[in-house]
C-alpha cells in the first residue's frame, strides 16, 4: 500500500462519526490517538442533556443507548445514540461509541474510536485503536497494541516506512471492514476499507482496500 491510502480520507467516510470534524484535522488516523482523550473531555459537557446522561466522571451517555447493569465505565467516554453496551463490557477511558455501534459481553476497550454501527460483540480487546463505519469484529479478534520489544511502531508501506513515535497503536479498520473470528490484528495494522479477514488469521502492516485475507500470506484483491 502507499502512504496515501493509508490516510484519514482514504478509510473513512467522516460524517459517520461523531468525531468527523477531529479526525479531519489528522493525515494518519493514529495521529489522533494520543489526544482523543482530551477531545472527548471537551466535547462531553456541550452535549445537550436533553440527549445525553452524565453518569459519572466525564461519562456521557445517550439515553437512548443500552447499557447492561454489569457494565464497567470509566471517563472520559461518550456513548452515541442507540449503541449497546452488553454485559461484563470494560471501558477503560478515552473511548467514543458510535451511534448504533454495539460494545458486546466481556469486551474491554481502551482509547479507542468506534464510528457509527460498529460492532465488537463478542469477546474482543479493542485499544488504541480507531474502527471504521460499520466494521465488525468476529467473536474473539482482537487489536494487539504493542510490540513484544516495546519499541515505537512503524507502518511500512509502498513509499517507505513510517515512523508513529508512538509505542502503542492497535488496529486502523477502515469503513466497512469484516475481521473473521479469532484474528489478530498486530500492532500497527491498517485495513483499508471493505477487506474480509478469514478467521484465525494473524494480520500485520497494511492491507488494501477491497481485499481478501486468506492468510498472512495469501491477499487477493476482490473481483467485483
Amino acid at each position: 500500500m502507499k502512504a496515501a491510502e493509508i490516510e484519514v480520507k482514504a478509510l473513512f467516510d467522516l460524517s459517520h462519526s461523531m468525531a468527523g470534524e477531529f479526525l479531519a484535522k489528522f493525515r494518519y488516523p493514529y495521529e489522533a490517538l494520543p489526544e482523543l482523550g482530551a477531545w472527548i473531555a471537551a466535547v462531553g459537557p456541550q452535549l445537550s442533556s436533553d440527549e445525553y446522561e452524565k453518569r459519572g466522571e466525564q461519562i456521557w451517555i445517550h439515553k437512548s443507548a443500552k447499557v447492561a447493569p454489569s457494565v464497567s465505565l470509566t471517563g472520559p467516554l461518550i456513548v452515541c445514540a442507540n449503541a449497546e453496551l452488553r454485559h461484563c463490557a470494560y471501558f477503560r477511558g478515552n473511548v467514543l461509541i458510535g451511534a448504533g455501534s454495539v460494545a458486546g459481553n466481556s469486551c474491554e476497550f481502551k482509547n479507542s474510536l468506534l464510528f457509527d454501527s460498529v460492532e465488537a460483540p463478542h469477546y474482543n480487546y479493542v485499544g488504541d485503536s480507531i474502527l471504521g463505519y460499520h466494521a465488525h469484529m468476529g467473536a474473539g479478534s482482537i487489536t494487539s497494541n504493542i510490540k513484544s520489544d516495546r519499541k515505537n511502531i512503524v507502518i511500512r508501506t509502498d513509499d517507505g516506512a513510517i515512523e508513529t513515535g508512538l509505542r502503542k497503536i492497535g488496529a486502523i479498520l477502515g469503513d466497512y471492514v469484516e475481521v473473521g473470528c479469532g484474528t489478530v490484528l498486530n500492532p500497527g495494522s491498517v485495513v483499508g476499507k471493505n477487506t474480509m479477514i478469514y478467521p484465525l488469521t494473524s494480520v500485520r502492516g497494511p492491507v488494501p482496500a477491497n481485499s481478501i485475507v486468506k492468510s498472512a500470506e495469501n491477499i487477493v484483491i476482490k473481483q467485483n
